[in-house]
């Protein structure tokens, strides 16, 4: 009976002693994986901004800014709207808090360009996204990629972080200076973490 015992017990010990070296070895494993990926991992952003209506109106939705290695996504989907086309720009200002959203400032410009089209050669402010069409139940959605825009990067001409998001009563005719002559702003949102 002694010799069994004897015999659990070294059985055990080489047991054990096997696990803690697979244990060991499948930690070097996992760690070199995870170093792997950090340094393949690209740097992302990302922050998400709630509209609130403005000017009487009921236009609420979200935008999701993601940067991506120098490159940011706006994503926007927006309800309450009149049907037809409304304007979205970035304005100076993450103040949404008059009524008007007029606390927001003019279009965000930081290299003094004129108001125009996105990208267009003759110049365009970097808060000129464009417009975008309601359906005929006030639902519409945006989308806008650039890396004229960085969340948070230390170039003044390129961060968007205290900006805020504005949507328009009207469309943007992209040549009306200096704002496009858009009508009301009926949504703000700040771009603020």
């Amino acid at each position: 009976m002694k010799h069994l015992k004897l015999i659990a017990l070294a059985l055990t010990l080489i047991f054990a002693t096997a696990c803690k070296e697979d244990k060991k070895e499948t930690e070097q494993i996992i760690e070199t994986e995870v170093e792997e990926v950090a340094e393949g991992t690209k740097t992302e952003k990302s922050i998400t901004v709630t509209m609130s209506p403005k000017s009487d109106s009921n236009v609420t939705g979200t935008v999701v800014f993601t940067d991506r290695d120098g490159v940011v996504t706006m994503e926007g989907k927006f309800s309450g709207l009149t049907e037809g086309v409304h304007a979205i720009h970035l304005h100076e200002k993450a103040d949404c808090s008059s009524p008007d959203g007029k606390s927001s400032g003019g279009h965000w410009n930081p290299t003094g360009q004129p108001h125009g089209a996105w990208g267009a050669e003759s110049g365009f402010h970097k808060g000129d996204i464009g417009n975008m069409t309601a359906n005929a139940e006030g639902n519409a959605e945006i989308s806008l990629t650039t890396d004229q825009w960085c969340i948070g990067c230390g170039d003044l001409s390129k961060n968007i972080m205290g900006k805020a998001v504005i949507v328009h009563q009207g469309e943007d005719d992209l040549t009306s200076q200096p704002s496009g002559a858009a009508g009301a702003r009926v949504s703000c949102a700040g771009i603020i973490e």
